[in-house]
């Protein structure tokens, strides 16, 4: 097993976004597992597919617009760690984490590590789902994914989920891994490498036969302001 810590990477940054080109990461692994832990085939799935293959033929990361939540986020994640620092134990932050024992290789952005054995995962929340996960006192389906593939790529034996809105309580709850999720993720990182090089196959036989061959230069400056 090669688990790989990168401390010094800024999340967000061109460092970190170069680690992560081309890979599967926990983040992502809604589209290709389904919540009842079925191997995703649809439309996100394919276009995701496609995503990770254009990145690794092209060694470049399409630029992607920044919103108003997003930024929110970005400050309320940080907050949220203070917080949690503050009130439950230091967190040292690392930009990225890789494993590649499977064959091929899954990243991770934790928002921080908590001693020797956990990780937290912050999350910005509208007041209505704070409400919402505090009164059900549950990690929100749509975040479980994620937190097992963490679990998973660092091999850690817990995370705690970090949800915070401002003027309301923040809630936190630990998550152990959960083996049952975590061969469903293994699966499905298995067969979607094999799709992506499926895929592969299929562009370069395409490529091979084109009677003509026209390459085209990207300008990056227009992308960025379309």
């Amino acid at each position: 097993m090669t688990i790989t810590y990168h401390p010094d990477v800024i999340q967000g940054g061109d460092e970190w976004l170069s680690m992560r080109l081309g890979l599967l990461t926990a983040s992502e692994m809604r589209l290709i597992l389904t919540p009842t832990l079925k191997i995703a085939r649809n439309d996100k799935e394919r276009a995701h597919t496609f995503e990770i293959l254009a990145q690794r033929l092209t060694d470049y990361v399409e630029p992607r617009y920044v919103g108003d939540d997003q930024i929110r986020g970005h400050d309320d994640e940080i907050e949220a760690r203070a917080q949690y620092a503050k009130h439950f134990a230091p967190v040292q932050e690392v930009g990225f984490i890789t494993n590649d024992v499977w064959g091929f290789t899954i990243g991770y952005s934790p928002d921080g590590l908590v001693g020797d054995d956990g990780l937290i995962e912050c999350k910005s929340r509208r007041a209505k789902y704070q409400v919402q996960t505090i009164a059900e006192n549950e990690v929100p389906e749509e975040f479980i994914l994620q937190l097992q593939t963490g679990l998973l790529v660092s091999q850690r034996k817990w995370i705690d989920f970090v949800s915070y809105s401002g003027g309301l309580p923040m809630f936190v709850k630990r998550v152990y891994p959960d083996p049952t999720i975590q061969a469903a993720i293994i699966d499905a990182a298995t067969d979607f490498e094999q799709r992506v090089e499926e895929r592969a196959r299929q562009y370069h036989a395409t490529i091979a036969a084109m009677p003509v061959l026209i390459s085209t230069e990207r300008k990056i400056e227009q992308e960025m302001h379309i």
